[in-house]
C-alpha cells in the first residue's frame, strides 16, 4: 500500500494524521508527505528571519518523518499564508500523485472554515485541501488533463481512498492507541511551533475521538471511497 499526505505547512499532518501514518508505515505501507508551503511566517521571535525559519521548519519536518517511518517528504515551497488553490498548485499535486501512485491520499477538509472548539482553519489549510481534492479527482485520473505530464512518463492514476482530517465532522475513526507515543514524538520535533501544552491538547483530542469507538486514542477523518 502507498499513502500520500498533502498539507499546507510542516507539522499540519503531524497534528491531524501522524498516528495513522505511523500505523500504516508500521504495517509495511510506503508513506509520503507533500508539504505545499515553506512555513516562513510561523514565528513570534523578533530576531527570526523568513530564510532561517524556512530551513528550521524543513529540518523539523524531516526529523518528524524519520520518527514516523516515512519513505520521503517533498516540499513545494509556496510562501506561507499565500497558498491559492489554482491550476499551478493542482498540477504540482497531480505530478506527485502520478509519480507515487498512492492508494490513499490524506489532506485537510477545506469545508472546515472554523470550529466551535475555538479556532479558525488557516487559509492555507483550506487551499491545500481543495487543491488536493481536485488533483485526486478528476485531474490525476484524466489522461487529457495536463497532457505534458504524460509526455514526461507520468501516466494517469486513480486514487482509491481519500481521507480528510476533520475533528468536528467525520465518518471514519482510526485507532492510534499503539502509535500515539510516536505521534507525540513526531510533534515534539517541531520545536519552533509546538509546545508541551499543544501536545497535551492533541493527546486530549485523540482520547476524546477514541472514546467514540472505544479506543484509547484515535484520529478522525471524512473517508471517501472513490468510484
Amino acid at each position: 500500500m502507498i499513502a500520500l499526505g498533502v498539507a499546507a505547512h510542516p507539522d499540519d499532518l503531524d497534528f491531524g494524521a501522524s498516528g495513522t501514518f505511523a500505523k500504516l508505515a508500521k504495517g509495511g505501507a510506503s508513506c509520503y508527505y507533500l508539504i505545499c508551503t515553506n512555513g516562513c511566517k510561523g514565528s513570534d521571535d523578533p530576531k527570526m528571519t523568513e530564510e532561517k525559519l524556512i530551513e528550521i521548519r524543513k529540518r523539523e519536518q524531516e526529523e518528524a518523518g524519520k520518527v514516523l517511518g516515512l519513505k520521503g517528504i517533498f516540499f513545494l515551497n509556496h510562501n506561507d499564508t499565500q497558498l491559492v488553490a489554482d491550476l499551478e498548485l493542482k498540477k504540482e499535486i497531480v505530478r506527485f500523485i502520478r509519480k507515487l501512485k498512492p492508494d490513499l491520499v490524506v489532506t485537510m477538509d477545506p469545508t472546515l472554515v472554523y470550529s466551535k472548539r475555538g479556532f479558525v482553519n488557516h487559509t492555507d489549510h483550506r487551499a491545500a485541501g481543495q487543491a488536493t481534492i481536485d488533483a485526486v479527482y478528476p485531474m490525476a485520473r484524466d489522461r487529457l488533463t495536463f497532457k505534458e505530464l504524460e509526455k514526461e512518463g507520468l501516466k494517469p492514476h486513480k486514487v482509491k481512498t481519500l481521507y480528510l482530517t476533520n475533528f468536528d465532522s467525520h465518518n471514519e475513526v482510526v485507532d492510534i492507541s499503539e502509535t500515539m507515543e510516536t505521534k507525540e514524538k513526531a510533534l515534539a520535533c517541531h520545536k519552533s511551533q509546538v509546545s508541551d501544552e499543544s501536545i497535551e491538547w492533541v493527546r486530549e483530542m485523540a482520547h476524546l475521538v477514541g472514546k467514540e469507538r472505544g479506543y484509547e486514542f484515535a484520529e478522525a477523518f471524512v473517508k471517501l471511497e472513490l468510484k
